[in-house]
């Protein structure tokens, strides 16, 4: 078919905006339905992966994609060794990364992975990100990186270097199910960004950064810290009711509301909100939140009765993150850590097929000889 014939074809179909409900790909890995609530990650219910540790997440999305297959033990000893590998191949680059902002910093950072990196690339994308992560937090706070312990597991060598301590086991326990509640979402942004750079057959590394870069972007994960301006602004309990109806009178959004995909309430929320509640420190801020949360739902409700605006990922996200001692401007980069455990696999997926992502647009501008 001549390229002409090609436009003529495709000049009379309507074109979804936003690529909504196109489906781009096929995948074993997790399903979204917004219409239900549901999330479904290989072929579990995401409620029931809440209480799993990172490493079990990960044996369940590598399942079958890698030449090697590795159990959670295996993949948490290879984590460790990844940690250790991360933090060599960063301390030279460290100082040159004082005039960037967080994500900024781990972009710099993941971007250095070398393709010639002998360590599985996925495990290494993994393992890196905590190492990286917690080494930019630091060095924002005017402290010194901290070597990590391959003897730990993800999430407790991940708060172990941010902080210097051994982190108390609630605390392990909630960034266990953060990291597993966000690991995988079907094929949002930052997702179908990695998996189109991986059908270049550009490498994991280079697919990774993609999916970073488009995570950074406000309207996917850089929302989480803003959750905790708005509970800042909002201060008491006496002022949550004038101060969210003021702020829905000026056209603005309620941050931690509303979601591209969901019209229910998104179940990432219902199972963090579980994992905040257990936690043993920042209950009052915890219960605030809460507060903030049912008049908000009841103002949307009753302000936007045509639009179904329900509590999302980000609201106790950044509750959890916040209560385990993350600060708000790294908020992005812990999602990403979750987060690359899809990406990784959806990369891994996305190789296997071998096909190159090349969609047709179509073109609205003036023909030759038209001017």
């Amino acid at each position: 078919m001549t390229i002409n014939a090609v436009a003529q074809t495709l000049a009379g179909q309507p074109v979804a905006a936003g690529l909504d409900d196109v489906v781009a790909a096929e995948t074993r890995l997790s399903h979204v339905d917004g219409q239900a609530g549901e999330l479904i990650i290989r072929g579990f219910h995401l409620h029931q992966l809440a209480d799993w540790s990172f490493e079990q997440v990960l044996e369940l999305l590598w399942r079958d994609l890698t030449p090697e297959p590795m159990d959670a033990a295996q993949i948490s000893a290879a984590l460790g060794k990844a940690r250790l590998r991360a933090h060599t191949l960063m301390q030279p680059l460290l100082p040159g990364l004082a005039h960037l902002n967080a994500v900024e910093g781990l972009r710099l950072l993941l971007s250095t992975l070398p393709d010639e990196e002998n360590m599985p690339h996925h495990v290494m994308a993994v393992g890196a990100v905590p190492v990286f992560a917690a080494a930019i937090a630091r060095q924002a706070a005017g402290l010194k990186p901290i070597a990590p312990d391959a003897s730990l597991s993800h999430a407790e060598d991940f708060l172990k270097l941010l902080r210097n301590e051994v982190p108390t086991s609630d605390k392990v326990k909630a960034l266990d199910t953060y990291l597993a509640t966000v690991s995988d979402h079907g094929l949002n942004a930052s997702t179908f960004t990695a998996r189109v750079i991986a059908s270049t057959k550009a490498g994991m590394f280079s697919s990774v950064v993609g999916g970073l870069c488009a995570l950074k972007g406000p309207l996917h994960g850089g929302a989480p810290g803003p959750v905790l301006d708005m509970l800042d602004a909002i201060g008491t309990e006496k002022n949550i009711r004038p101060w969210l109806t003021d702020a829905l009178a000026r056209g603005e959004r309620l941050m931690g509301f509303g979601h591209r995909i969901y019209r229910v309430r998104d179940p990432r929320a219902d199972v963090l909100k579980a994992a905040v509640s257990r936690l043993k420190e920042g209950s009052e801020r915890i219960g605030f939140a809460g507060k903030v949360e049912a008049v908000a739902l009841e103002l949307l409700k009753e302000k936007k009765p045509l639009r179904p605006l329900q509590t999302n990922v980000e609201f106790y996200t950044a509750l959890m993150l916040e209560a385990v001692g993350f600060p708000r401007e790294s908020f992005t980069n812990v999602f990403a850590a979750g987060r690359m455990a899809g990406w990784t696999a959806h990369v891994l997926e996305q190789e296997q097929t071998g096909r190159l992502i090349r969609p047709q647009s179509r073109y609205i501008g003036q023909r030759a000889g038209s001017f």
